[in-house]
C-alpha cells in the first residue's frame, strides 16, 4: 500500500511538472515574438550586446539587435526614425534635437575614455597632462622623446620615434568626450579644432569604431589613440594615466569613474529637456578638489521617443516591450556593467531614469505604470 502511495505521488509530482512545462510553452507561443532594433555608440556595445544576451533568457520572445556604428550613425538613425532606439556618449545639440523632437535621454552607464599607447618595451602607467595630449593632437608634439613628456616620466625609457597619432574616422560620441576633454585643457584646441562627434583632425590615421582605433594601435608601433576603457582592457592594450585638476596622474578603473561621477557637479534635466550641456568632463576641468576622479569620464545614453507612434510600423506590443526592456537595463542589466569595465549608475540617477521611462506612451497612453 505504501509503495503503491508513493508510485502515485511521484506520477502526480511528474504530471504537475510536464504540465508546467506545457503551460509555460503555451505562455511563450502566445506571447508575440519583438525584435528590438538600436544602433549607435561603440562606446557602451560591450554592454548592450550582455543585455541583449542576458535579457533574451529572461524573455524569450525579445530579441534585442543592436548593432555598434558609432553616436553619430546612431544619431542620425534615431532623426530618421529606422530604429527604435540608439545609443550615444554625447547628448543631442539643439540642432539635432530640433530634428528629432520629444526625444528622451536615458543614462545607461558610466565610463571612462582612456589614452592607450603601443610603444615596445614600456608598460602602462606612462603619465600625460591635458595640454601634453592636445598637443600631441594638435602635431606639436611629434616625438616621444619630447622633453615634456620626459620631464613627468623620468624613469621611463622614450624612444626617439615619431608619434603616430590614431583617432575614430566616423562621428562619435567617445571622440566628443575626447574633443571635450582637450578643449577644456586647451585653449589653442578649442579655438581651432573644438569639440563634436566629428571635428577635422590636425593630424593622424583613421579608424572606425572603439574596436577600430584599439587594433589600430595595437598593430602600429609607436601609435597613440583614445578607447572606451573596456577596449584597451579586452584588447590587452597599454593605457596611460591623466593628470586632472587636482593635479594628480589618475589611473582609468571603476573606481576612479565612480570618484569622477561623484565630484560631478551635475543637476540632470528633465529627460524630455535638453541635454546639451551635460557633461561630467567640464564639471571636472577646474575642480582642484577632485581627488582621486578620472579626469575622461561620461555618462552614455540611450535615446527613445516621448511617442513611440511616430516610429514607422511601431506596434503596441514592440513599444510595450521596448519599455519593458529599458526598465530591465537600468535596474537589473547594471549588474553585469563592473564586469565590463563600466560603472554601475548611481541610485539617484537610476530614480531619475524611471521617472523619464514613465514618460513614454504609445498612441498617447502611459506603457509603464509601475
Amino acid at each position: 500500500m505504501k509503495m503503491a502511495r508513493g508510485v502515485a505521488v511521484t506520477i502526480l509530482i511528474v504530471a504537475i511538472a510536464v504540465m508546467g512545462v506545457f503551460a509555460y510553452q503555451y505562455l511563450m507561443r502566445s506571447e508575440p515574438t519583438v525584435t528590438l532594433n538600436g544602433a549607435g555608440a561603440t562606446f557602451p556595445f560591450p554592454l548592450i550586446d550582455k543585455w541583449a544576451s542576458e535579457y533574451h533568457k529572461i524573455k524569450p520572445n525579445v530579441q534585442v539587435n543592436y548593432q555598434g556604428i558609432g553616436s553619430g550613425g546612431g544619431i542620425q538613425q534615431h532623426i530618421e526614425k529606422t530604429v527604435h532606439f540608439a545609443a550615444s556618449d554625447a547628448p543631442l545639440t539643439e540642432a539635432q534635437a530640433s530634428k528629432a523632437p520629444n526625444t528622451l535621454h536615458i543614462p545607461i552607464t558610466i565610463g571612462g575614455v582612456v589614452v592607450i599607447y603601443n610603444l615596445p618595451g614600456i608598460s602602462k602607467g606612462l603619465k600625460f597632462t591635458g595640454e601634453i595630449l592636445a598637443d600631441i593632437y594638435l602635431g606639436k608634439i611629434t616625438k616621444w622623446n619630447d622633453p615634456k613628456i620626459v620631464a613627468i616620466n623620468p624613469n621611463v625609457n622614450l624612444p626617439d620615434k615619431p608619434i603616430t597619432v590614431v583617432h575614430r574616422s566616423d562621428g562619435s560620441g567617445t571622440t566628443y568626450i575626447w574633443t571635450s576633454y582637450l578643449s577644456d585643457v586647451s585653449s589653442e584646441w578649442r579655438e581651432h579644432v573644438g569639440r563634436g562627434t566629428s571635428v577635422n583632425w590636425p593630424t593622424g590615421l583613421g579608424g572606425k569604431g572603439n574596436d577600430g582605433v584599439a587594433a589600430l594601435v595595437q598593430q602600429t608601433p609607436y601609435s597613440i589613440g583614445y578607447v572606451e576603457f573596456t577596449y584597451a582592457k579586452t584588447n590587452n592594450l597599454t593605457y596611460g594615466y591623466v593628470q586632472n585638476a587636482a593635479g594628480e596622474f589618475i589611473e582609468p578603473s571603476i573606481e576612479s569613474f565612480s570618484k569622477a561621477a561623484e565630484y560631478a557637479a551635475l543637476t540632470l534635466p528633465r529627460g524630455d529637456e535638453s541635454w546639451s550641456k551635460v557633461s561630467i568632463v567640464d564639471s571636472l576641468a577646474n575642480n582642484t578638489q577632485a581627488y582621486g576622479a578620472y579626469p575622461i569620464t561620461s555618462f552614455s545614453y540611450i535615446l527613445v521617443y516621448k511617442e513611440l507612434n511616430v516610429l514607422p510600423n511601431m506596434d503596441e506590443a514592440t513599444a510595450k516591450a521596448l519599455v519593458d526592456f529599458l526598465w530591465w537595463a537600468i535596474h537589473d542589466g547594471q549588474s553585469y556593467a563592473a564586469n565590463l569595465y563600466y560603472v554601475p549608475l548611481p541610485q539617484n540617477v537610476v530614480a531619475h531614469n524611471e521617472e523619464t521611462i514613465r514618460m513614454i506612451t504609445f498612441n498617447g497612453q502611459q506603457l509603464f505604470r509601475r
